[in-house]
C-alpha cells in the first residue's frame, strides 16, 4: 500500500495523494500516482500563499496534462496545497495596464485551450476543492468532470467586481451544468456560496469531510459517486426564445444598480449568453473576443486599480494586534454600531451610555445586523455574547481600547475624557470617534495627551470599509501604530491623516452636501441634484446623503468648517436651520428632505434632467479639496486619498478616485472648469494652488510608467 503524505497547515490537514514521483520535474504542480492508478495533481504556486492563475503557470498547467495524457492514469484528482483554498483565480497582476484588446484575447485563447485540454482527458477527472474557489479557479474546476467540497469551501465569480465576466470558459460551463438563471445569478452578483448551497445547485456533486477526501476520490473515479446532472429544465432555460425573455429581465434588473455606461461588465455577459447559451461551443469561442474588449475599458482597469489600492491599504494596518478588549462610550448610532462590529470581529467589547435606552437600541440592532451577516444561530449568540452592556462603565478599567463616540461638543467630550482617564490602565488607548474636531482641541484637557488618537468610522459602519486614524504633533508613534493594528483586525482599512478640520473625508464631502444645498436655494428640484450626481456614478445624491447622515450633523460639520478654513465654504442656508430646529434630521426621524420608510427615502424620478454644470458643480469641489490635503500633508499619497473617498463615501470605483479621474478628464481641464464655475458662483471653486504641484507629480508618474 502507498505512504501517503498528509500535509499539515495549522489547523488543517490536507489530504495530498501519493508522494511525488519525479521531484522537481515541475515549479508549480506536483505529479504522482497512488496504488489505484490514481494521478494527484496538487497545484503549489511557487513564491505565493495563495493559488493564482497566471500566464507562466498556465504554460506550466499544459505541460502537465501533455504528460498525463502520455501516462494514462485510471482518474485525475486535482488539489490545492495552500491552506488558504483551492484558486483564487487569475493573478490580478497581469491585468493591469491592458490596452490592446487582440493581445488580451490572444492570450486568453492561450488559457482556454489548457482548460479546454483538461475537460477532454479521456478519463475521470476530479477537483477536490477547499477554502476559496472563485474566477478562474472555478472555471478550472468546472473543466473537471465531478467536483468534491470540503465543508467550509466557498464558491463564486467575483469578476464582476474588477468590471469584466468570467473568462476562462466559466459562462458556458457553468449555465450547461445548472439553471442557467441561478448560474448567470452568481456571475451578475459576484456572490459567493458555502459548499452546501453549490451542492443543491449541482454545481458541486459532493460535500465530504477531509478525512473522507480518498474515499471520496475513489468513489468518483470508479464510478461509485451520485453525480449532479443537468436536468430538462436547464436545457429548457437555454432554449432560444426563453433565453431572449430571461435576458430582457436581467437587463432590467443589471440597470437597477449599475448603468451599462459606467459598468458595461453584466450587459456583455447577459449579451454573450442570450446570442450562445445552450451551444457551448459557440459560446467558448465567442468568450475571449467579449472578455478582451472589458479588460481595455478604463471602468475595468480603474476598478483593478481600486483593488490593488484596497491590499495596499490593508497594509497599512502594520503589526500585530494588542487590543482584546474594546470600550465604547456613547450607545448611539455610530457608538452602537462600532461596538457591534467589533463583537463580530472576535473583540470581547463593551458599551456604556449615560441612559439605558441607547444601550438596548444598540444591542437590538447588532442583533439584527448579525442575523443578516451570521449564517450560524451559534455564531449569532457568540457575538451577541462578546457584547456586553454596561450602564455603569466599568468595562473601562481593563479596556485596551477606548473609544469615545459621544456627540460632537467639545466642551462634552472633554468631560468624558475627564472620567475616563484616571480609570483606564496605563497602557490602554484613547480614541475619538470625531468627525471633525482637531484633536489639538480635544487633548487639551488630557493629563497624557500622547495616548489620544482619532478612529474616525464611516455610517454605516458594518458596509463602509474606512477608518480614519488621525494623528496629532503629540500623539505616540507606538499607540498609532497600534490603533491601525486594531483597525486590520476588525477587517477595516486604516487610513493615517494628520489633525485638522474634517480631517480629509468629511472636507472632502462637505462641499458635495453644501453645494446641493445652495441648488436647493436657486429652486433645483432635488430629484434632479442628486441626479446629477448619480449620472455621476455616485452611490446616492447629496441630498439623500444629507438625510442619512443626519441633517443636525451636515450642519454642524459645515459651520466648523466654515469657521476653521474661512470663505472656502458657503453659509449654510436659513431655511436648513430652520428644518433641523423643527427635528426634521432625515432618516433618523423618518422625516428630512425625503421622507423614509424602513430605512428607505420614497424618492420619484427627476422631472428635469440634470445639467453637466450640474455635475460639475457637485464632483469637482471634491478633487479640489483632495488636491489641498495633499498640498497641506494632511494625507500624503494622492493614490491613497482615492482609495480613501472610494471606500469610505463610494465615490463612483469606476472613476478610479477624485484625483484618478481629474488624471482621466485632464488636469488642465479640471482646474479650467473650476475656474470657470469660480467665476460664475463665487470663490468656492477657486482652484487650490496644489493643482500645479499635483499635475507636475501625474506626468512625472507616467513618464516612469514602462
Amino acid at each position: 500500500m502507498d505512504s501517503k503524505i498528509m500535509t499539515v497547515f495549522a489547523d488543517r490537514v490536507l489530504e495530498l495523494g501519493p508522494p511525488v514521483a519525479e521531484p522537481g520535474r515541475f515549479r508549480h504542480f506536483r505529479l504522482g500516482r497512488d496504488a489505484d492508478g490514481i494521478a494527484w495533481l496538487v497545484f503549489d504556486r511557487a513564491g505565493a500563499g495563495a493559488n493564482s492563475l497566471s500566464a507562466e503557470v498556465m504554460e506550466e498547467f499544459g505541460e502537465v496534462l501533455a504528460a498525463i495524457e502520455v501516462e494514462r492514469p485510471a482518474g485525475l484528482v486535482l488539489r490545492s496545497a495552500k491552506p488558504s483554498g483551492f484558486i483564487a483565480g487569475a493573478d490580478i497582476n497581469e491585468f493591469r495596464g491592458a490596452s490592446d484588446p487582440r493581445e488580451v484575447e490572444a492570450e486568453i485563447r492561450r488559457a482556454h485551450a489548457v482548460v479546454d485540454r483538461l475537460e477532454a482527458l479521456r478519463m475521470p477527472t476530479v477537483a477536490v476543492i477547499h477554502g476559496f474557489c472563485l474566477g478562474g479557479g472555478l472555471e478550472v474546476a468546472l473543466a473537471c468532470n465531478m467536483r468534491i467540497a470540503i465543508d467550509g469551501a466557498r464558491f463564486g465569480f467575483p469578476e464582476v467586481m474588477l468590471g469584466l465576466h468570467p473568462g476562462l470558459g466559466g459562462p458556458a460551463r457553468l449555465t450547461e451544468l445548472i439553471n442557467p438563471t441561478q448560474a448567470m445569478t452568481l456571475m451578475l452578483t459576484g456572490k459567493t456560496v458555502d459548499a452546501r448551497r453549490a451542492k443543491a445547485l449541482g454545481l458541486v456533486d459532493a460535500v465530504t469531510a477531509e478525512r473522507h477526501v480518498r474515499n471520496a476520490v475513489r468513489d468518483a473515479v470508479f464510478g461509485r459517486l451520485r453525480r449532479a446532472r443537468s436536468g430538462t429544465l436547464n436545457a429548457l432555460l437555454n432554449v432560444a426564445p426563453l433565453r431572449r425573455l430571461l435576458a430582457g429581465r436581467m437587463r432590467t434588473e443589471a440597470a437597477k444598480s449599475a448603468a451599462k455606461e459606467h459598468y458595461p461588465a453584466p450587459y456583455a455577459l447577459i449579451d454573450l449568453w442570450e446570442r450562445h447559451g445552450g451551444d457551448k461551443r459557440a459560446m467558448l469561442a465567442a468568450e475571449p473576443a467579449s472578455f478582451a474588449g472589458l479588460m481595455v475599458t478604463p471602468t475595468a482597469q480603474n476598478l483593478i486599480r481600486v483593488f490593488f489600492l484596497r491590499e495596499r491599504m490593508k497594509k497599512l494596518a502594520g503589526g500585530d494586534n494588542r487590543v482584546r478588549h474594546v470600550h465604547v462610550v456613547g450607545a448611539g448610532a455610530m457608538g452602537g454600531d462600532i461596538a457591534a462590529w467589533c463583537a463580530y470581529q472576535g473583540l470581547r467589547t463593551s458599551l456604556a451610555d449615560m441612559k439605558p435606552e441607547p444601550i438596548a437600541g444598540a444591542i437590538r440592532r447588532a442583533a439584527e445586523l448579525y442575523r443578516k451577516i451570521l449564517r450560524k444561530p451559534v455564531d449569532e449568540r457568540d457575538a451577541l455574547d462578546r457584547l456586553m452592556p454596561d450602564l455603569a462603565g466599568e468595562g473601562v478599567r481593563n479596556a485596551d481600547l477606548v473609544i469615545e463616540a459621544v456627540p460632537e461638543k467639545l466642551e462634552l467630550k472633554r468631560q468624558v475624557y475627564a472620567a475616563l482617564e484616571a480609570r483606564m490602565k496605563p497602557d490602554a488607548i484613547l480614541a475619538t470617534n470625531t468627525s471633525s474636531i482637531p484633536l489639538e482641541e480635544l487633548r487639551a484637557s488630557l493629563a497624557r495627551p500622547e495616548r489620544l488618537v482619532g478612529l474616525h468610522f464611516f455610517n454605516p459602519v458594518s458596509r463602509l470599509q474606512l477608518v480614519e486614524v488621525v494623528s496629532h504633533d503629540r500623539a505616540d508613534a507606538q499607540l498609532l501604530a497600534a490603533a491601525r493594528a486594531f483597525v486590520g483586525t476588525i477587517d477595516r482599512l486604516p487610513l493615517p491623516v494628520k489633525s485638522a478640520p474634517g480631517f480629509l473625508v468629511n472636507r472632502a464631502l462637505t462641499p458635495y452636501m453644501l453645494e446641493a444645498m445652495i441648488m436647493l436655494d436657486e429652486k433645483v428640484d432635488k430629484a434632479t441634484i442628486d441626479a446629477a450626481a448619480e449620472r455621476f456614478g455616485m452611490p446616492m445624491g447629496p441630498i439623500e446623503l444629507a438625510d442619512q447622515v443626519g441633517l443636525d450633523i451636515c450642519l454642524a460639520v459645515g459651520d466648523m468648517l466654515r469657521e476653521k478654513l474661512g470663505g472656502g465654504l458657503p453659509e449654510a442656508p436659513a431655511w436648513l436651520r430652520d428644518k433641523v430646529a423643527r427635528g426634521e434630521l432625515g432618516r433618523k426621524t423618518g422625516k428630512g428632505f425625503y421622507d423614509w420608510e424602513g430605512g428607505t427615502a420614497l424618492k420619484i424620478p427627476p422631472t428635469v434632467q440634470p445639467t453637466d454644470e450640474m455635475t460639475d458643480r457637485l464632483i469637482l469641489p471634491m478633487s479640489n479639496v483632495c488636491v489641498a490635503c495633499l498640498r497641506e500633508g494632511i494625507v500624503d499619497d494622492a493614490d491613497v486619498v482615492d482609495g480613501a473617498m472610494i471606500f469610505g463615501t463610494g465615490y463612483a470605483p469606476f472613476r478610479g478616485g477624485p484625483l484618478n479621474y481629474a488624471r482621466s478628464r485632464g488636469v488642465a481641464e479640471v482646474v479650467a472648469a473650476l475656474q470657470g464655475l469660480s467665476n460664475r458662483y463665487g470663490e468656492r471653486f477657486t482652484p487650490d494652488a496644489g493643482w500645479d504641484q499635483f499635475a507636475s507629480s501625474t506626468s512625472t508618474a507616467v513618464q516612469a510608467q514602462p
